[in-house]
């Protein structure tokens, strides 16, 4: 189940850098104009991964109690509900675009070209978000194939349009916007047809009880969707801490971060695929079996991010160059390169051991290992690094922060095992 996502969730990642290198050859404003959407992006795909772990986890076990219909009207509920939410956060955002800029701490040269891009991208970002929902609703079946084929899909149509849209119709920054709008409306214009014709989506939502199945997905949803607003807001307090040392950094970081998105895909497609197999050994009673495959997935992790990081450590000249023209930021995003993807091994265990939480049924300790990660590990250590080394210490803080949060979660995952290993042998 994890080698489709796996593929997908890369295919992803690669049209992401692909695009940040082609608005690199913009210059630097566009650039930092980027930059500045990112923790808005991340706060809108939190949302949206809210929803899904939410979706896998009440389909997947209704259609274990064998109630298919049910099930395919939930599907219909969750892509209801998704397109409603996302789509009052985006007009939010909008209307409140003059506001966000202010205190992340925009340049007021930057000001118009982030406009002229805002409305593209939110539109973008709705229809991904519908898309995902699709994957959703096929994961939930047992299907992660589909998910996998559309994703690497609409990131090569992504990649190729582009160009296309940026350089030869002279659209600029809001054209890499515009094509990832034209890739995605495809998919979905691909998976709802099928999504239909597989009967894994009903809307005739009346025959639900609509009031209780809304309840039980929001009590899923909420806390798995505030455990995955949490990145996104500290996103936007280190964005605005990297903003006082001026654009060229943030421009690094925002480069960094989507670099940072790449090197995790093996954690995210995990993310994706372990859930529903948690889930299933737990309502089996195989609480042993769950203690094998987290340790199996934490001694992966731990390893092939640490090659990851060494990797990026090895080449952070050559990548820093390839990615920006800009010398100033090159220098930036090396330093960057240097330090902080040598955490990646805390940040994926911290990723994995809330993922797993939440298919036991542990939301609230989730959230909770979310909240100290960012607040307590993260933000703090980034903060401190800043006073005493600058934008290098900023970034030897982000190493640190990571590091601890990974101990951190999953100690707290294993004192939760524990005690659902005391409740079943009480019960």
């Amino acid at each position: 189940m994890t080698w489709p996502m796996l593929f997908g969730v890369l295919s992803l990642m690669t049209f992401q850098l692909v695009d940040s290198a082609f608005i690199g050859q913009l210059g630097r404003d566009p650039l930092a104009a980027l930059g500045f959407t990112l923790p808005m992006q991340q706060l809108i795909i939190g949302l949206q991964v809210g929803l899904g772990i939410a979706t896998t986890a009440i389909i997947s076990r209704t259609l274990g109690q064998g109630d298919q219909l049910r099930a395919e009207r939930l599907g219909g509920l969750v892509v209801i509900v998704g397109a409603a939410l996302v789509f009052v956060l985006c007009v939010g955002l909008w209307i409140l675009q003059t506001w966000i800029m202010a205190a992340l701490g925009a340049e007021q040269s930057l000001l118009p070209m982030i406009r002229s891009y805002w409305i593209p991208w939110l539109l973008s970002a709705w229809t991904g978000a519908m898309l995902y929902f699709g994957y959703s609703v096929c994961r939930s079946h047992g299907d992660t194939k589909l998910p996998g084929y559309m994703m690497v899909a609409t990131s090569l149509a992504n990649i190729v349009l582009d160009p296309l849209y940026i350089f030869v119709f002279g659209w600029g920054l809001p054209g890499a916007a515009l094509a990832t709008v034209t890739a995605f409306g495809i998919g979905c214009l691909f998976i709802y047809p099928k999504l239909l014709r597989c009967g894994w989506l009903r809307f005739d939502l009346r025959q639900l009880a609509l009031r209780k199945s809304l309840r039980q997905l929001n009590g899923i949803m909420a806390p798995a969707m505030v455990s995955q607003l949490m990145p996104p807001a500290a996103a936007m307090l280190a964005t605005a801490l990297v903003a006082g040392f001026g654009s060229a950094a943030v421009a690094a970081w925002g480069l960094g971060t989507r670099l940072e998105f790449f090197s995790i895909v093996v954690v995210l497609a995990l993310t994706m695929s372990m859930p529903p197999m948690v889930g299933r050994m737990l309502g089996a009673g195989e609480l042993g079996q769950i203690r094998k495959l987290v340790r199996l997935a934490v001694r992966f992790v731990v390893v092939w991010q640490l090659a990851i990081g060494l990797i990026w450590l090895m080449a952070s000249g050559l990548v820093s160059e390839l990615f920006t023209s800009d010398r100033e930021v090159s220098d930036v995003l090396a330093s960057y390169l240097v330090r902080v993807p040598l955490s990646y091994s805390g940040l994926g265990v911290c990723m994995l051991m809330v993922s797993v939480c939440n298919a036991l049924g542990m939301a609230m300790r989730a959230l909770l290992v979310s909240t100290l990660r960012l607040f307590v590990c993260f933000l703090p250590f980034l903060w401190f690094g800043a006073q005493i080394g600058g934008i290098n210490g900023l970034m030897t803080g982000a190493l640190a922060g990571n590091l601890l949060a990974g101990a951190m979660a999953y100690a707290f995952y294993r004192q939760g095992i524990r005690q659902l290993a005391a409740q079943q042998a009480t019960s």
